[in-house]
Protein backbone atom coordinates (compact mmCIF):
# COMPACT_ATOMS: atom_id res chain seq x y z
CA UNK A 1 0.00 0.00 0.00
CA UNK A 2 3.15 2.50 0.46
CA UNK A 3 2.98 4.98 3.13
CA UNK A 4 -0.33 7.30 3.44
CA UNK A 5 1.29 10.49 2.88
CA UNK A 6 1.83 8.78 -0.73
CA UNK A 7 -2.10 7.96 -1.80
CA UNK A 8 -4.84 9.74 -3.74
CA UNK A 9 -7.58 11.46 -1.38
CA UNK A 10 -10.22 8.61 -3.41
CA UNK A 11 -7.94 6.10 -2.06
CA UNK A 12 -7.30 7.48 1.44
CA UNK A 13 -11.23 7.82 1.98
CA UNK A 14 -11.97 4.44 1.24
CA UNK A 15 -9.56 3.23 3.73
CA UNK A 16 -10.75 5.43 6.37
CA UNK A 17 -14.59 4.61 5.60
CA UNK A 18 -13.78 0.87 5.32
CA UNK A 19 -12.16 1.03 8.65
CA UNK A 20 -8.49 -0.12 7.55
CA UNK A 21 -7.00 3.28 8.52
CA UNK A 22 -8.00 6.10 10.56
CA UNK A 23 -7.90 9.52 10.29
CA UNK A 24 -5.17 10.06 12.66
CA UNK A 25 -2.71 7.97 11.44
CA UNK A 26 -3.12 9.50 7.79
CA UNK A 27 -2.66 13.06 9.42
CA UNK A 28 0.29 12.04 11.03
CA UNK A 29 1.60 10.55 8.10
CA UNK A 30 1.02 13.82 6.14
CA UNK A 31 2.51 15.78 8.56
CA UNK A 32 5.53 14.04 9.05
CA UNK A 33 6.09 14.34 5.10
CA UNK A 34 5.32 18.22 5.25
CA UNK A 35 8.10 18.02 8.07
CA UNK A 36 10.16 16.30 6.06
CA UNK A 37 9.84 18.03 2.42
CA UNK A 38 8.90 21.52 3.14
CA UNK A 39 11.92 22.97 4.42
CA UNK A 40 12.79 22.51 0.79
CA UNK A 41 10.29 23.58 -0.92
CA UNK A 42 8.20 26.35 1.32
CA UNK A 43 4.96 25.45 0.02
CA UNK A 44 2.95 25.29 3.10
CA UNK A 45 3.48 28.77 5.36
CA UNK A 46 1.05 28.60 8.20
CA UNK A 47 0.85 24.84 10.03
CA UNK A 48 -1.82 23.99 12.32
CA UNK A 49 -0.77 20.57 13.50
CA UNK A 50 -3.33 20.87 16.89
CA UNK A 51 -6.32 21.42 14.50
CA UNK A 52 -5.47 19.03 12.23
CA UNK A 53 -5.18 15.95 14.59
CA UNK A 54 -8.52 17.18 16.62
CA UNK A 55 -10.41 17.45 12.88
CA UNK A 56 -8.98 13.60 12.29
CA UNK A 57 -9.98 12.56 16.01
CA UNK A 58 -13.61 13.70 15.27
CA UNK A 59 -13.66 11.75 11.77
CA UNK A 60 -12.43 8.63 13.64
CA UNK A 61 -15.31 9.76 16.61
CA UNK A 62 -17.90 10.00 13.77
CA UNK A 63 -17.17 6.52 12.00
CA UNK A 64 -16.89 5.09 15.15
CA UNK A 65 -20.30 5.69 16.07
CA UNK A 66 -21.79 4.41 12.70
CA UNK A 67 -22.07 8.21 10.85
CA UNK A 68 -20.78 9.23 7.77
CA UNK A 69 -18.21 12.02 8.01
CA UNK A 70 -17.96 12.54 4.72
CA UNK A 71 -16.75 12.10 1.06
CA UNK A 72 -13.23 13.41 2.00
CA UNK A 73 -13.34 11.62 5.00
CA UNK A 74 -9.68 11.67 6.63
CA UNK A 75 -8.18 13.33 3.01
CA UNK A 76 -5.85 15.80 4.43
CA UNK A 77 -5.89 19.05 1.89
CA UNK A 78 -4.24 22.69 2.30
CA UNK A 79 -5.87 25.99 2.27
CA UNK A 80 -4.67 29.48 0.64
CA UNK A 81 -3.65 32.08 2.47
CA UNK A 82 -5.89 34.21 0.97
CA UNK A 83 -8.86 32.44 1.80
CA UNK A 84 -10.40 32.82 5.48
CA UNK A 85 -9.89 29.75 7.73
CA UNK A 86 -11.04 30.62 11.37
CA UNK A 87 -7.85 31.19 13.40
CA UNK A 88 -5.76 32.45 10.51
CA UNK A 89 -4.30 35.54 9.05
CA UNK A 90 -5.26 35.87 5.82
CA UNK A 91 -2.20 37.44 4.50
CA UNK A 92 -2.65 37.00 0.39
CA UNK A 93 0.99 36.82 1.04
CA UNK A 94 1.48 40.39 2.60
CA UNK A 95 2.94 42.10 5.72
CA UNK A 96 0.40 44.79 5.65
CA UNK A 97 -1.92 41.47 6.31
CA UNK A 98 -0.38 39.54 8.48
CA UNK A 99 -2.34 39.86 11.10
CA UNK A 100 -5.70 39.61 9.49
CA UNK A 101 -7.00 37.08 11.44
CA UNK A 102 -10.18 35.13 10.19
CA UNK A 103 -13.31 35.05 12.65
CA UNK A 104 -15.04 32.65 10.31
CA UNK A 105 -14.39 30.31 7.65
CA UNK A 106 -14.56 31.20 4.04
CA UNK A 107 -17.23 29.03 2.50
CA UNK A 108 -14.79 27.14 0.79
CA UNK A 109 -12.92 26.12 3.23
CA UNK A 110 -15.97 25.37 5.70
CA UNK A 111 -17.34 23.17 2.52
CA UNK A 112 -13.92 21.03 2.75
CA UNK A 113 -13.91 20.76 6.62
CA UNK A 114 -18.13 19.96 6.12
CA UNK A 115 -16.58 16.97 3.20
CA UNK A 116 -14.79 15.20 5.81
CA UNK A 117 -11.36 16.74 4.69
CA UNK A 118 -8.75 17.31 7.49
CA UNK A 119 -6.52 20.77 7.04
CA UNK A 120 -2.69 20.36 7.20
CA UNK A 121 -1.61 23.45 5.88
CA UNK A 122 -1.71 27.09 4.79
CA UNK A 123 0.01 27.46 1.60
CA UNK A 124 2.32 30.25 -0.32
CA UNK A 125 1.00 32.83 -2.96
CA UNK A 126 2.74 35.98 -4.65
CA UNK A 127 1.86 38.88 -3.08
CA UNK A 128 -1.61 40.25 -4.00
CA UNK A 129 -1.83 37.13 -6.26
CA UNK A 130 -0.47 39.49 -8.68
CA UNK A 131 2.00 36.63 -10.64
CA UNK A 132 2.62 33.30 -12.09
CA UNK A 133 5.02 32.58 -9.59
CA UNK A 134 5.21 33.04 -6.08
CA UNK A 135 7.39 34.49 -3.77
CA UNK A 136 6.53 37.41 -1.18
CA UNK A 137 8.43 39.56 1.69
CA UNK A 138 6.30 37.74 4.71
CA UNK A 139 6.16 34.07 3.62
CA UNK A 140 9.41 33.67 1.14
CA UNK A 141 10.05 32.28 -1.95
CA UNK A 142 7.90 28.74 -2.77
CA UNK A 143 10.01 26.49 -4.80
CA UNK A 144 8.53 23.71 -7.81
CA UNK A 145 9.16 19.99 -6.88
CA UNK A 146 10.35 18.39 -9.50
CA UNK A 147 13.18 21.26 -10.79
CA UNK A 148 13.65 24.28 -8.69
CA UNK A 149 15.03 26.25 -11.49
CA UNK A 150 11.01 26.68 -12.75
CA UNK A 151 8.78 28.29 -11.39
CA UNK A 152 5.85 26.64 -9.60
CA UNK A 153 3.41 28.83 -10.97
CA UNK A 154 1.26 31.28 -9.41
CA UNK A 155 -0.89 32.02 -7.84
CA UNK A 156 -1.70 28.93 -6.12
CA UNK A 157 2.30 27.88 -6.34
CA UNK A 158 2.31 26.96 -2.79
CA UNK A 159 -0.72 24.63 -3.27
CA UNK A 160 0.49 23.02 -6.38
CA UNK A 161 4.21 22.53 -4.60
CA UNK A 162 2.70 21.04 -1.69
CA UNK A 163 0.35 18.48 -3.36
CA UNK A 164 2.97 17.33 -6.15
CA UNK A 165 5.46 16.65 -3.57
CA UNK A 166 2.81 14.70 -1.17
CA UNK A 167 1.61 17.19 1.26
CA UNK A 168 -1.77 16.66 1.17
CA UNK A 169 -3.62 15.17 -1.76
CA UNK A 170 -6.22 18.06 -2.56
CA UNK A 171 -4.81 21.96 -2.65
CA UNK A 172 -6.99 24.38 -2.59
CA UNK A 173 -6.44 27.84 -5.33
CA UNK A 174 -8.11 30.57 -6.72
CA UNK A 175 -8.21 31.42 -10.40
CA UNK A 176 -8.89 34.78 -11.99
CA UNK A 177 -5.81 34.25 -15.09
CA UNK A 178 -4.48 30.87 -14.53
CA UNK A 179 -3.71 31.01 -10.47
CA UNK A 180 -5.19 26.89 -10.60
CA UNK A 181 -4.46 26.01 -14.29
CA UNK A 182 -0.96 27.08 -14.11
CA UNK A 183 0.68 25.75 -11.38
CA UNK A 184 -0.89 22.90 -11.90
CA UNK A 185 0.42 22.31 -15.16
CA UNK A 186 4.26 23.76 -13.78
CA UNK A 187 4.00 20.87 -11.06
CA UNK A 188 2.87 18.23 -13.31
CA UNK A 189 -0.50 18.33 -11.21
CA UNK A 190 -4.44 18.34 -12.72
CA UNK A 191 -5.95 21.64 -11.77
CA UNK A 192 -9.90 22.42 -12.27
CA UNK A 193 -10.84 26.10 -12.46
CA UNK A 194 -14.56 25.74 -12.17
CA UNK A 195 -17.70 28.32 -13.72
CA UNK A 196 -17.99 31.11 -11.93
CA UNK A 197 -20.84 30.20 -9.38
CA UNK A 198 -19.74 27.15 -8.62
CA UNK A 199 -17.76 27.30 -5.70
CA UNK A 200 -19.22 29.66 -3.00
CA UNK A 201 -16.20 31.79 -1.75
CA UNK A 202 -15.95 34.76 0.13
CA UNK A 203 -13.62 36.68 2.40
CA UNK A 204 -14.78 38.12 5.58
CA UNK A 205 -11.58 39.78 6.64
CA UNK A 206 -11.69 42.28 3.69
CA UNK A 207 -14.61 44.31 1.73
CA UNK A 208 -16.58 42.57 -0.80
CA UNK A 209 -14.39 42.57 -3.90
CA UNK A 210 -15.46 45.02 -7.10
CA UNK A 211 -16.78 43.45 -10.10
CA UNK A 212 -13.95 42.37 -12.23
CA UNK A 213 -13.33 40.00 -9.41
CA UNK A 214 -16.40 39.03 -8.75
CA UNK A 215 -17.24 38.04 -12.35
CA UNK A 216 -13.36 36.11 -12.94
CA UNK A 217 -12.26 35.18 -9.37
CA UNK A 218 -12.65 31.66 -8.61
CA UNK A 219 -11.68 28.31 -6.38
CA UNK A 220 -10.71 25.60 -7.24
CA UNK A 221 -9.00 22.09 -6.72
CA UNK A 222 -5.22 20.80 -7.52
CA UNK A 223 -4.60 16.70 -7.42
CA UNK A 224 -2.18 14.27 -8.67
CA UNK A 225 -5.75 12.47 -9.85
CA UNK A 226 -8.59 13.37 -11.70
CA UNK A 227 -10.95 11.81 -9.63
CA UNK A 228 -9.20 13.91 -6.75
CA UNK A 229 -9.98 16.82 -8.53
CA UNK A 230 -13.51 15.69 -9.03
CA UNK A 231 -13.75 14.93 -5.30
CA UNK A 232 -12.34 18.18 -4.15
CA UNK A 233 -14.39 19.81 -6.43
CA UNK A 234 -17.32 17.99 -5.40
CA UNK A 235 -17.06 19.49 -2.00
CA UNK A 236 -15.91 22.77 -2.71
CA UNK A 237 -19.29 23.67 -4.63
CA UNK A 238 -21.47 22.79 -1.92
CA UNK A 239 -24.42 25.06 -1.41
CA UNK A 240 -23.22 28.48 0.78
CA UNK A 241 -25.73 31.10 0.18
CA UNK A 242 -23.59 33.62 2.14
CA UNK A 243 -21.79 33.87 -1.68
CA UNK A 244 -24.80 35.49 -3.69
CA UNK A 245 -22.90 34.11 -7.24
CA UNK A 246 -23.34 30.83 -6.24
CA UNK A 247 -26.04 28.83 -8.48
CA UNK A 248 -27.71 25.63 -7.66
CA UNK A 249 -26.81 23.91 -10.83
CA UNK A 250 -26.43 20.19 -10.86
CA UNK A 251 -23.05 18.83 -11.43
CA UNK A 252 -24.36 15.91 -13.66
CA UNK A 253 -25.62 17.60 -16.67
CA UNK A 254 -27.08 15.62 -19.83
CA UNK A 255 -24.15 13.66 -21.55
CA UNK A 256 -23.13 15.89 -24.60
CA UNK A 257 -21.45 14.74 -28.05
CA UNK A 258 -17.83 13.70 -27.83
CA UNK A 259 -16.27 15.92 -29.65
CA UNK A 260 -13.19 18.58 -29.44
CA UNK A 261 -12.18 20.97 -31.17
CA UNK A 262 -7.96 20.81 -31.05
CA UNK A 263 -6.60 24.51 -31.06
CA UNK A 264 -2.92 24.32 -31.39
CA UNK A 265 -1.77 27.58 -31.45
CA UNK A 266 -5.51 29.83 -30.53
CA UNK A 267 -5.25 33.66 -32.18
CA UNK A 268 -2.25 33.13 -33.55
CA UNK A 269 0.05 32.49 -30.82
CA UNK A 270 3.39 30.88 -31.33
CA UNK A 271 3.54 27.97 -29.52
CA UNK A 272 6.65 25.96 -28.57
CA UNK A 273 7.15 22.89 -30.17
CA UNK A 274 7.10 20.70 -26.77
CA UNK A 275 3.58 22.30 -26.10
CA UNK A 276 2.48 21.24 -29.73
CA UNK A 277 3.38 17.49 -29.60
CA UNK A 278 1.47 17.81 -25.78
CA UNK A 279 -1.16 18.81 -27.10
CA UNK A 280 -1.53 15.91 -30.68
CA UNK A 281 -0.26 13.85 -27.78
CA UNK A 282 -3.51 14.46 -25.53
CA UNK A 283 -5.85 14.68 -29.40
CA UNK A 284 -4.64 10.78 -29.84
CA UNK A 285 -5.53 9.38 -26.45
CA UNK A 286 -8.63 11.27 -26.66
CA UNK A 287 -9.19 10.00 -30.06
CA UNK A 288 -8.37 6.48 -28.90
CA UNK A 289 -11.21 6.67 -26.26
CA UNK A 290 -13.91 7.50 -28.58
CA UNK A 291 -13.73 11.35 -29.24
CA UNK A 292 -14.18 12.99 -32.55
CA UNK A 293 -10.98 15.46 -32.51
CA UNK A 294 -11.04 17.94 -35.45
CA UNK A 295 -8.08 20.77 -35.72
CA UNK A 296 -10.21 24.13 -35.78
CA UNK A 297 -9.48 27.78 -34.83
CA UNK A 298 -11.23 28.80 -31.32
CA UNK A 299 -12.82 31.51 -31.24
CA UNK A 300 -10.51 34.84 -29.80
CA UNK A 301 -9.08 34.75 -26.93
CA UNK A 302 -7.06 38.16 -27.27
CA UNK A 303 -9.75 40.58 -26.82
CA UNK A 304 -11.12 38.95 -23.52
CA UNK A 305 -8.25 38.72 -22.40
CA UNK A 306 -7.74 42.96 -23.02
CA UNK A 307 -11.32 43.31 -21.25
CA UNK A 308 -9.63 41.16 -18.43
CA UNK A 309 -7.12 43.60 -17.35
CA UNK A 310 -9.34 46.40 -18.29
CA UNK A 311 -11.68 45.29 -15.40
CA UNK A 312 -9.46 44.17 -12.89
CA UNK A 313 -6.69 46.80 -13.12
CA UNK A 314 -9.78 49.57 -12.80
CA UNK A 315 -10.48 47.87 -9.39
CA UNK A 316 -6.62 47.42 -8.87
CA UNK A 317 -5.74 50.77 -9.17
CA UNK A 318 -8.69 52.43 -7.40
CA UNK A 319 -8.42 49.80 -4.47
CA UNK A 320 -4.97 47.99 -4.50
CA UNK A 321 -2.11 50.60 -5.73
CA UNK A 322 -1.77 52.19 -2.32
CA UNK A 323 -1.49 48.78 -0.88
CA UNK A 324 1.36 47.89 -3.96
CA UNK A 325 2.86 50.96 -2.56
CA UNK A 326 2.49 50.46 1.55
CA UNK A 327 3.91 46.91 1.15
CA UNK A 328 7.48 48.17 -0.97
CA UNK A 329 7.42 44.69 -2.20
CA UNK A 330 9.75 44.53 -5.51
CA UNK A 331 8.06 41.92 -7.68
CA UNK A 332 4.47 43.35 -7.22
CA UNK A 333 5.67 46.67 -7.76
CA UNK A 334 7.42 45.93 -11.05
CA UNK A 335 4.59 43.43 -12.36
CA UNK A 336 1.81 46.22 -11.37
CA UNK A 337 4.01 48.93 -13.33
CA UNK A 338 4.33 46.45 -16.31
CA UNK A 339 0.56 45.45 -15.89
CA UNK A 340 0.05 49.20 -16.12
CA UNK A 341 1.58 49.71 -19.94
CA UNK A 342 -0.62 46.96 -21.55
CA UNK A 343 -3.52 48.61 -20.16
CA UNK A 344 -4.75 52.44 -20.19
CA UNK A 345 -6.70 54.34 -17.43
CA UNK A 346 -10.29 53.43 -17.98
CA UNK A 347 -13.23 55.46 -17.14
CA UNK A 348 -16.49 54.84 -16.49
CA UNK A 349 -17.68 53.98 -20.29
CA UNK A 350 -14.69 52.21 -20.86
CA UNK A 351 -15.67 49.75 -18.12
CA UNK A 352 -19.92 50.01 -19.15
CA UNK A 353 -18.26 49.02 -22.91
CA UNK A 354 -16.29 46.20 -21.26
CA UNK A 355 -18.99 44.53 -19.60
CA UNK A 356 -21.59 45.05 -22.78
CA UNK A 357 -18.61 43.48 -24.92
CA UNK A 358 -18.64 40.84 -22.20
CA UNK A 359 -22.17 39.47 -23.44
CA UNK A 360 -21.18 39.17 -26.97
CA UNK A 361 -18.40 37.71 -26.32
CA UNK A 362 -19.62 35.07 -23.89
CA UNK A 363 -22.64 34.28 -27.23
CA UNK A 364 -19.70 34.14 -29.93
CA UNK A 365 -18.29 31.01 -27.22
CA UNK A 366 -21.56 29.51 -26.96
CA UNK A 367 -22.13 28.89 -30.19
CA UNK A 368 -18.81 27.42 -30.96
CA UNK A 369 -19.47 25.23 -27.61
CA UNK A 370 -22.87 23.67 -29.20
CA UNK A 371 -20.83 22.27 -31.98
CA UNK A 372 -17.67 21.62 -30.07
CA UNK A 373 -18.23 20.74 -26.28
CA UNK A 374 -14.95 20.35 -25.62
CA UNK A 375 -11.81 22.57 -26.10
CA UNK A 376 -8.40 21.14 -26.02
CA UNK A 377 -5.71 24.01 -26.70
CA UNK A 378 -2.76 25.27 -24.76
CA UNK A 379 -2.61 26.43 -21.19
CA UNK A 380 0.97 27.91 -21.93
CA UNK A 381 2.49 28.96 -25.22
CA UNK A 382 6.21 27.49 -23.60
CA UNK A 383 6.78 25.18 -21.18
CA UNK A 384 6.94 25.80 -17.35
CA UNK A 385 9.15 29.04 -17.09
CA UNK A 386 12.44 29.58 -15.72
CA UNK A 387 11.38 31.13 -12.30
CA UNK A 388 10.72 34.93 -12.07
CA UNK A 389 11.32 35.33 -15.47
CA UNK A 390 8.62 37.99 -15.01
CA UNK A 391 10.55 40.44 -13.33
CA UNK A 392 13.79 40.04 -14.93
CA UNK A 393 13.17 42.67 -17.63
CA UNK A 394 10.01 44.31 -19.30
CA UNK A 395 10.32 42.32 -22.21
CA UNK A 396 10.82 39.00 -20.16
CA UNK A 397 7.14 40.10 -18.67
CA UNK A 398 6.04 41.01 -22.34
CA UNK A 399 7.07 37.20 -22.95
CA UNK A 400 5.69 35.59 -19.99
CA UNK A 401 2.19 37.54 -20.80
CA UNK A 402 1.93 36.78 -24.74
CA UNK A 403 2.16 32.71 -23.72
CA UNK A 404 -0.18 33.01 -20.73
CA UNK A 405 -3.45 34.33 -23.15
CA UNK A 406 -4.88 31.43 -22.67
CA UNK A 407 -5.53 31.44 -19.56
CA UNK A 408 -6.52 35.36 -18.95
CA UNK A 409 -9.16 34.68 -21.74
CA UNK A 410 -11.40 32.66 -20.55
CA UNK A 411 -12.37 33.30 -17.26
CA UNK A 412 -13.18 36.88 -18.14
CA UNK A 413 -16.23 34.52 -20.17
CA UNK A 414 -16.92 32.84 -16.35
CA UNK A 415 -15.65 29.59 -18.60
CA UNK A 416 -14.68 26.51 -16.82
CA UNK A 417 -11.00 25.39 -17.63
CA UNK A 418 -9.40 21.98 -16.51
CA UNK A 419 -5.26 21.13 -16.59
CA UNK A 420 -4.22 17.88 -17.61
CA UNK A 421 -0.99 16.86 -17.05
CA UNK A 422 0.46 14.79 -19.79
CA UNK A 423 4.38 13.81 -17.81
CA UNK A 424 7.07 14.83 -17.04
CA UNK A 425 9.80 15.42 -19.84
CA UNK A 426 13.75 15.60 -19.97
CA UNK A 427 15.24 17.90 -17.24
CA UNK A 428 12.11 17.35 -14.81
CA UNK A 429 10.21 19.55 -16.63
CA UNK A 430 6.16 19.22 -16.34
CA UNK A 431 3.87 19.36 -19.22
CA UNK A 432 0.08 19.18 -19.91
CA UNK A 433 -2.65 20.53 -21.64
CA UNK A 434 -6.11 22.81 -21.24
CA UNK A 435 -9.67 21.61 -21.62
CA UNK A 436 -12.22 24.56 -22.18
CA UNK A 437 -15.92 23.57 -21.66
CA UNK A 438 -19.05 25.37 -21.34
CA UNK A 439 -20.23 27.15 -18.38
CA UNK A 440 -21.21 24.45 -16.14
CA UNK A 441 -19.82 21.51 -18.26
CA UNK A 442 -17.64 20.39 -15.25
CA UNK A 443 -18.19 17.37 -15.94
CA UNK A 444 -18.32 17.31 -19.60
CA UNK A 445 -13.98 18.23 -18.92
CA UNK A 446 -13.48 15.76 -16.10
CA UNK A 447 -14.84 12.79 -18.36
CA UNK A 448 -12.61 13.98 -21.07
CA UNK A 449 -9.29 14.72 -18.19
CA UNK A 450 -9.79 11.19 -17.33
CA UNK A 451 -9.66 9.72 -20.44
CA UNK A 452 -6.46 11.44 -21.18
CA UNK A 453 -5.07 10.95 -17.70
CA UNK A 454 -5.55 7.04 -17.99
CA UNK A 455 -3.24 6.61 -21.18
CA UNK A 456 -0.75 8.23 -19.37
CA UNK A 457 1.73 8.01 -16.79
CA UNK A 458 0.96 7.68 -12.94
CA UNK A 459 1.99 10.39 -11.00
CA UNK A 460 3.46 9.70 -7.76
CA UNK A 461 4.78 12.26 -4.99
CA UNK A 462 7.69 13.56 -6.35
CA UNK A 463 10.64 14.16 -3.70
CA UNK A 464 11.88 17.21 -4.09
CA UNK A 465 14.81 16.47 -1.85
Amino acid sequence: MGQLWQLSGGEISRLVHGGDVSAVEVTQSTLTRLDAVNPSLNAVVQEMPDQAFAAAAAIDAELAKGNDPGPLAGVPVTIKVNVDQQGFATTNGLKLQENLIAEVDSPVTANLRKAGAVVVGRTNTPAFNLRWFTRNDLHGATFNPHNKQLTPGGSSGGAASATAAGIGAIGHGTDIAGSVRYPAYACGLHGLRPSLGRVPAVNFTTADRHIGAQLMAVSGPLARTVEDVRLGFEAMAAADTRDPWWMPVPLELPPQSKRVALCIEPSGLKVDPTVQKALRDAAQRLADAGYQVDEVECPDMREPTQMQLILWLAEFRRGAAAAVEAEAEPDSQFVYEQLQRHCPQPDLNMVLDCLQRRVTLMREWNLFFDRYPLLLCPISAEPPFPNNLDVESSNAFDRVAEAQVPQIGPPFLGLPGLCVTTGISSGNVPMGVQLIAARFREDTLLAAGAAIESAGPALPPVDPN
